[in-house]
């Protein structure tokens, strides 16, 4: 996904329509509005519908589990979805819009988080994905909402972490470690790098370049 660095502050106007073009910007504030009250939700109702008897240790447990998924969700998802080699025409012109204005204008700060016509349906679709595997064909559907609690925070992490690697300073310690990666992914290999909150799967499937 190659694209010419625009550093312009006005943002690229993707739509004629000013209802649609509207949809085009999000702020990290409505982002943690929408989804930490979500994540709340989801754990509060794995703690009050757990079964009898015993400590619920299946509870931080799911929580791990789906905070460790999420990281692995976010490496394919940037890799293979917004980084698809789209063909000459609608596809590409569809890509462009959900993932390619980044590239082109990557210090857009109305277009640095997820927008809620994306991220909701995505977020439905990875729900229904726990709910058939792991409450269905697993039969542990006690496990699910403490999943999805966790799987959420690892999101809004990621998200929050991708707007700071733009538009804060992160000078120190592992923060500046994850803002100069993301920059480099930007600037230099934007065929590499697709970690954004961690590198850990840009370790495992080889994407991650020598220091």
């Amino acid at each position: 996904m190659h694209y010419p660095i625009d550093r312009s502050d006005t943002p690229i106007r993707l739509f004629k329509s000013d209802f649609l073009e509207f949809f085009t910007h999000i702020s990290p504030v409505t982002v943690t509005a929408i989804w930490l009250p979500a994540m709340i939700f989801f754990l509060a109702r794995a703690i009050l519908t757990r079964p009898a008897g015993g400590f619920p240790w299946h509870i931080p447990a799911g929580f791990a589990l789906g905070l460790f998924l999420w990281t692995f969700a976010e490496y394919m998802l940037h890799r293979f979805v917004f980084h698809y080699k789209a063909r000459p025409g609608w596809q590409e012109r569809a890509f462009y819009l959900f993932h390619g204005i980044h590239h082109h204008q990557p210090q857009c700060k109305t277009r640095l988080v997820m927008p809620p016509v994306l991220s909701i349906p995505l977020a439905i679709l990875f729900y229904g994905l726990f709910y058939l595997v792991v409450g269905k064909l697993l039969s542990a559907p006690h496990w699910v909402d403490g999943l999805v609690a966790g799987f959420m925070l690892g999101y809004l992490i990621y998200d929050l972490t991708h707007y700071a690697t733009h538009h804060f300073p992160m000078k120190r310690g592992v923060f500046k470690y994850l803002r100069r990666y993301h920059m480099l992914h930007h600037y230099k290999t934007p065929e590499q790098r697709f970690g954004v909150s961690s590198p850990l799967w840009d370790a495992v499937f080889g994407t991650k370049p020598p220091e």
